[in-house]
């Protein structure tokens, strides 16, 4: 299987120019599914910290790059939304956050911001053995005995650490949300009415913000907090 994807063809998401040259690295299997950016890219093409595949490899050989808290050796590794990048020796923190049209971009945040990450649940269900659940939007799986406080559309925050619930965001009317899909992707605001369609068609928010309003699709939103969207150093 190649190792290469024309530019043309990469998802939204992806922060690449697109007509710059024909190919590009291609995200191996992974958290995000398909809209899961290579690491490479992201330190090759946007923090322009290696200038090659052979230089990532020799810095994630050393440890020097940590993904949600845990050393990663592949530079294929897909990075998506709210992934938390560290690198230690240049006490340099990002957020995997959403930028203008849906292209995510990198949020400096501050080394206790980086300890969590922020995940929403997209299921949840009963399991063998009478747990419950949760299936988060990057892919991850969390096992509990007691999942009665949580629902789908909920935010959690994971601790990097010990991979344990440090907080939890409930969604809903009033809830504090960002866009991270659409035309609205990195908007920021609080929930006025969630439309419910019949049938199988898509729910849809109105979102109140600093400057008016906008509607989106429900999934396109994500529960946040003042604290979350409010530490970054600059």
């Amino acid at each position: 299987m190649t190792k290469h994807q024309k530019r043309l063809s990469v998802p939204n998401s992806w922060p690449v120019a697109r007509k710059e040259q024909t190919f590009t690295v291609k995200a191996d299997a992974g958290p995000h599914g398909e809209d899961g950016v290579p690491l490479l890219i992201v330190l090759r093409d946007v923090l322009g910290y290696v200038d090659s595949r052979k230089e990532a490899r020799y810095a994630l050989n050393n440890d020097a790059v940590l993904v949600n808290g845990d050393a990663i050796a592949d530079e294929g590794r897909p990075i998506g939304m709210f992934d938390i990048l560290a690198f230690p020796a240049r006490e340099e923190y990002f957020r995997v956050f959403p930028g203008e049209g849906g292209r995510l971009a990198l949020t400096p945040i501050d080394e206790e911001s980086a300890a969590s990450r922020l995940g929403k649940i997209t299921d949840k269900r009963q399991v063998t053995g009478g747990e419950f659940q949760l299936s988060l939007h990057d892919g991850t799986t969390l096992q509990l005995e007691d999942a009665d406080e949580y629902s789908a559309g909920d935010s959690l925050v994971i601790d990097n650490e010990d991979k344990e619930i440090v907080a939890h965001f409930e969604y809903g009317e009033g809830a504090l949300v960002t866009a991270v899909d659409g035309q609205h992707a990195g908007e920021i605001g609080e929930v006025d009415e969630i439309l419910v369609t019949p049938g199988s068609g898509r729910n849809s928010v109105t979102v109140s913000t600093d400057d008016g309003s906008f509607e989106t699709v429900e999934e396109y939103v994500v529960t946040i907090d003042e604290n979350f969207v409010g530490d970054d150093d600059e």
